[in-house]
């Protein structure tokens, strides 16, 4: 039975590589982090739109980020442990999601969730580059913000420039702070854990992260609180472009496919038919092989002897007519002799 050509979606349910996953993974991180650093736009334009997002926080008296950093500066307990969470949570609970993603759930949930991630970065980063936007820790002092990143900087690894390490704050962009990805990441890791972790404790960290980075965001005076907002719609958005993508990925792959099979699948359709001919070529000698000759016949009078009494008793009423036959003439011939005899006579 010849072998069909792979249906399109087919290749979602076998697991990705790790070595296929690896480089797509850290494009995207590298795609995400040079835009931070290439779309920087000017300052002034960067603190015009924190200036508007901060004025627009006031009028609806939404503007959480003020008290939270108030907190933060004075009480050293409180601030440095936030200074820590944001400098390092964000780039190592969210890949350590993903890899466990990759390697106990199924092929199909680890591909939509990987993608929901993807593309929701990319997304952000066209929102840094279309709105740069300086975080309220830069804005003049008259506003009110206190850096806490430069506050404790003896405290830990950063510097003053963000949570890069000291003397490398000029590779990051520091106005690029609306949509905020620490939210949005830690929602896509709340999201994961509540739907796929197990225990107690799982449910508890998916309600808990998400709104702890938020927390720590606007305490840090890292971010606004419509930075925060901003960065779960980006999240919302990538979730609904997740499936599309998928289909026309596997699409892209069908048509690529069927346009060029590969070798593997033209020795796959040839096989059946090889086989089928070698499967008749050994039947056949089988047979050959099997067959008894004249020789060995006469060689085995039993056998013989039992394939006559077979063809005798398969054939009773030919048998019988033959012998009436044979008769009848054996008695003409006989009778025509008498006759002949008496006329010599």
């Amino acid at each position: 039975m010849p072998q069909t050509a792979p249906r399109a979606a087919t290749w979602q349910g076998s697991r990705p590589r790790w070595w296929t996953e690896l480089p797509l993974i850290a494009v995207v991180y590298a795609a995400y982090s040079a835009g931070r650093l290439l779309a920087r736009g000017d300052v002034t334009t960067a603190v015009d739109h924190g200036l508007g997002i901060l004025h627009l926080e006031q009028r609806l008296s939404i503007d959480f980020e003020t008290p939270l950093n108030d907190i933060f500066t004075a009480h050293k307990l409180i601030g440095i442990p936030a200074d820590f969470a944001y400098a390092s949570l964000h780039y190592v609970v969210t890949p350590a999601i993903l890899a466990w993603l990759w390697k106990r759930r199924r092929a199909a949930d680890y591909r939509l969730l990987r993608t929901w991630l993807l593309i929701s970065t990319l997304i952000g980063l066209v929102g840094f580059t279309l709105m740069p936007t300086c975080p309220p820790r830069l804005l003049e002092a008259g506003h009110g913000f206190v850096d806490t990143m430069a506050q404790y900087s003896s405290y830990g690894w950063w510097g003053g420039e963000a949570s890069a390490p000291r003397g490398l704050g000029g590779l990051t962009n520091q106005y690029a702070a609306m949509p905020s990805l620490h939210v949005g990441w830690a929602l896509w890791c709340g999201v994961v854990l509540w739907r796929h972790g197990r225990s107690a404790w799982a449910k508890v960290l998916a309600v808990g992260y998400p709104l702890s980075i938020a927390i720590v965001v606007m305490g840090t005076a890292n971010h606004y609180f419509l930075d925060a907002v901003a960065g779960a719609a980006v999240m919302g958005v990538g979730l609904l472009l997740a499936k599309p993508a998928l289909r026309l990925a596997g699409r892209i792959r069908a048509r690529f496919g069927s346009a060029r099979p590969s070798s593997e699948q033209a020795a796959g359709t040839a096989a059946p038919a090889a086989n089928a001919a070698s499967n008749l070529n050994v039947a056949s000698n089988v047979s050959d092989k099997c067959e008894t000759s004249a020789r060995e016949r006469e060689r085995i009078p039993r056998q013989q002897g039992r394939d006559a009494d077979r063809s005798t008793g398969g054939d009773s009423g030919g048998g019988e007519v033959g012998a009436a036959v044979r008769s009848g003439s054996g008695s003409q011939t006989a009778a025509a002799g008498d006759g002949a005899a008496a006329a010599a006579r």
